[in-house]
C-alpha cells in the first residue's frame, strides 16, 4: 500500500465529498485522514487515503477528472520517529492583518511543526469589530526551550493585544 495526500478545491455544492468517497473505494483505496471545509462558497480539503501501489495511478487519473473539483495528488511519507511533544495554542483577540504571519514566525523561530491549525474570524457581539480565534496543535522538538517560547508568546501577545494561551 501506499499514501496519497489529497487536495481538494472546487465550488461547494452537495455530494463532492460522495464523490471523492465513491472513487477512492471504486479503486480499492482507504479513507484515511481529513480536514475539509467550506470557505466563502468553496470546497476544500486534504484527505489522506491509502491504495495499493499499482492502483495509485488510476485512482489519481480518476479523482483529477471529477466535474467541479480540481484536485493535486501527492505521495505522503512514512512519519519518522522524533523526540518531540506536542502543544496547543489559543489565539484570541481584535482582527487585524497579520496574527497568523506574526504567531507563526514565532513557532518558526522555535523549529515548532505546525501539525493542525484552525482559523476563524466572528463578529465581537459587545464591543463590535471583529474578533479573531485560532487554535493551533504543533510538535515541540526536544531541543526547545518551554520558557523562551512561553516568553516569546507572552511579549507578541502584548505587542499585537491578543490572549495567547500555551499548554
Amino acid at each position: 500500500m501506499t499514501t496519497l495526500i489529497l487536495t481538494l478545491v472546487g465550488s461547494d455544492r452537495p455530494g463532492l465529498v460522495a464523490a471523492v468517497a465513491d472513487v477512492v473505494d471504486a479503486h480499492g483505496g482507504n479513507w484515511e485522514n481529513s480536514q475539509v471545509a467550506e470557505l466563502a462558497g468553496v470546497f476544500a480539503g486534504v484527505v489522506q487515503v491509502s491504495v495499493a501501489e499499482d492502483r495509485a495511478s488510476e485512482l489519481t487519473t480518476t479523482l483529477q477528472g471529477l466535474d467541479g473539483l480540481t484536485v493535486a495528488v501527492h505521495a505522503g511519507t512514512t512519519a519518522t520517529e522524533s523526540a518531540s511533544q506536542p502543544v496547543s495554542l489559543q489565539i484570541l483577540g481584535n482582527d487585524r492583518p497579520g496574527i497568523v504571519r506574526e504567531i507563526s514566525s514565532v513557532l518558526r523561530t522555535h523549529q515548532l511543526s505546525i501539525d493542525d491549525m484552525t482559523t476563524t474570524t466572528r463578529d465581537a457581539a459587545m464591543a463590535g469589530g471583529r474578533l479573531f480565534e485560532a487554535s493551533v496543535t504543533a510538535e515541540v522538538p526536544a531541543s526547545a526551550d518551554l520558557d523562551a517560547l512561553r516568553a516569546d508568546l507572552e511579549r507578541l501577545a502584548t505587542e499585537i493585544q491578543v490572549d495567547i494561551t500555551l499548554d
